[in-house]
């Protein structure tokens, strides 16, 4: 029984490493995208960092001789739509409504993925567990401070359309891990899929060239998006889902040090108890899941 223990704790324990290094890199990947902005439209952007992690999975899925044959192809296009039309809907919100706001509503997507996992596999959501997604959203609330008038429902809704597909994703990635699914070959599918799309997206807008820094940049934004969605793929699908959902609000967390490293932003108090309540609700859904290692999902 000890072992059994150990072995579970030593799973979680590299789950929410996984997490982590994923939120991490997905914060690292909206500096670049930060950067790129001030010179590329967002629909370039998106563009290039589907195109960018196709090219990088490619030698990916080669190297590790994965097959790119899947029986579960409508599993795989439900996450790859999804995904896309997710990132689609956040870059609109973006447009339309205060970066604060889109980014609190594209964060709604762990509590979606909290009732699908109810909904559709009839899984027991243990109270602890739900609580602590409502603190991990509550934080990330009070973290971006956002605000909502009445002529920008449209972009309410538009954002709250991001979460709730990025959540749909979020499921179809565990459905895919409980099939046998390899990671990359989600990875590469979702890559193929966002560069065919973006593309045909494109053809509306004028491409810009690019310079030195524009493809620094361009591939900052590729690579840590690729890093951060294999590291974000083993995480859902080799550990307890909603612990991984809660984890992922760190990525708040790396994204305000970031902002005080790369453009001197202060955090207020109110700010660093915003980070408080983030990093409680990884602790709570740990916590939670080392209490009953049979409910694991």
């Amino acid at each position: 029984m000890r072992i059994e223990l150990r072995v579970f704790r030593h799973r979680l324990t590299m789950q929410s490493l996984w997490m982590i290094a994923a939120s991490f890199l997905f914060a690292s990947m909206g500096v670049c995208v930060k950067l790129a902005a001030e010179t590329f439209p967002p629909s370039e952007i998106v563009f290039y960092r589907s195109f960018i992690s196709f090219l990088m999975m490619l030698p990916v899925v080669r190297l590790h001789g994965v097959s790119l044959a899947t029986p579960h192809w409508r599993f795989q296009l439900w996450r790859s739509a999804a995904g896309f039309v997710s990132l689609l809907l956040y870059f609109y919100a973006i447009f339309l409504l205060p970066l604060a706001t889109a980014a609190t509503l594209a964060y709604t997507s762990p509590l979606f993925l909290a009732i699908y996992l109810g909904c559709f596999r009839k899984m027991h959501l243990r109270r602890g567990m739900v609580v602590a997604l409502m603190i991990g959203f509550a934080g990330v609330a009070l973290l971006l401070r956002p605000t909502l008038h009445a002529e920008q429902w449209l972009g309410g809704v538009i954002g709250l359309g991001s979460g709730m597909l990025s959540g749909l994703a979020f499921y179809n990635i565990k459905e895919l891990s409980e099939r046998g699914e390899p990671e990359a070959r989600t990875v590469f599918y979702f890559s193929l899929f966002s560069t065919l799309a973006s593309g045909l997206w494109m053809l509306l807008y004028e491409f810009h060239p690019l310079d030195l820094r524009g493809g620094l940049l361009m591939f900052g934004v590729g690579g840590f998006a690729t890093a951060a969605q294999l590291a974000m793929t083993r995480a859902y699908t080799r550990g307890n889902t909603l612990v991984s959902a809660s984890l992922a609000y760190s990525t708040v967390i790396f994204a305000s040090l970031f902002g005080m490293l790369f453009w001197q932003e202060t955090l207020s108090p109110g700010a660093w108890l915003a980070v408080a309540l983030i990093i409680a609700s990884g602790l709570v859904s740990t916590w939670f899941s080392r209490a009953n290692p049979a409910e694991q999902d």
